[in-house]
């Protein structure tokens, strides 16, 4: 028997506040409101009210990169739009998440040209890749489903650790996710 038991009523539920930090963290993710090409219909989709993203996840779209932990790019990322991409994401407060969402954002898609970034793990840190040429909703559901388990092991690793291992473990997960997707992870994003 352990020592909080039969000390409150049946409806007192007992928890830490990390716990519930970490919780609200992962649950509620804002992600910035950036979409570059096809995909940005598909994610825009996802927040209709057929799959309701925004509501199953406590999720809001926000105008402000300093408002936002997340960025979602959603489509083909030139080479005029890649620092842009890079500022956008240098403001973004910490801890910040990518997810690249589409061929054209993974790989730089059918566009094989100088004017297209073969993937934006180029110009920025990626966590979570989402394959499609476009994507459909629920693959977004699965890459959302994916990074939360991400920040679920950051948050503990963080806890346990310290901070430095916590960014440790992150680009060592960021790597394994880009060899697994046949990327090298380029130099310039880390």
């Amino acid at each position: 028997m352990g020592v909080m038991e039969n000390r409150f009523e049946e409806n007192v539920l007992t928890t830490s506040v990390d716990w519930v930090f970490n919780w609200a963290r992962r649950s509620s993710l804002w992600w910035l409101q950036f979409g570059l090409a096809c995909c940005a219909i598909e994610m825009i989709a996802a927040m209709q009210p057929r799959f309701d993203m925004g509501e199953r996840f406590g999720m809001l779209f926000r105008a402000s990169p300093r408002q936002a932990d997340l960025m979602i790019v959603a489509g083909t990322v030139t080479r005029k739009m890649a620092p842009v991409v890079r500022t956008l994401y240098d403001q973004m407060s910490e801890p910040k998440w990518v997810i690249s969402m589409g061929s054209c954002a993974n790989i730089g898609g059918p566009f094989d040209t100088y004017a297209v970034v073969q993937g934006v793990d180029q110009v920025i840190p990626v966590d979570v890749y989402v394959p499609g040429c476009p994507p459909v909703p629920e693959a977004l559901y699965y890459g959302v489903l994916e990074l939360q388990n991400k920040v679920i092991k950051y948050d503990r690793v963080l806890r346990k650790e310290g901070q430095e291992a916590a960014d440790a473990q992150r680009e060592e997960d960021r790597i394994a996710t880009g060899e697994a997707m046949g990327r090298p992870v380029a130099a310039a994003a880390r």
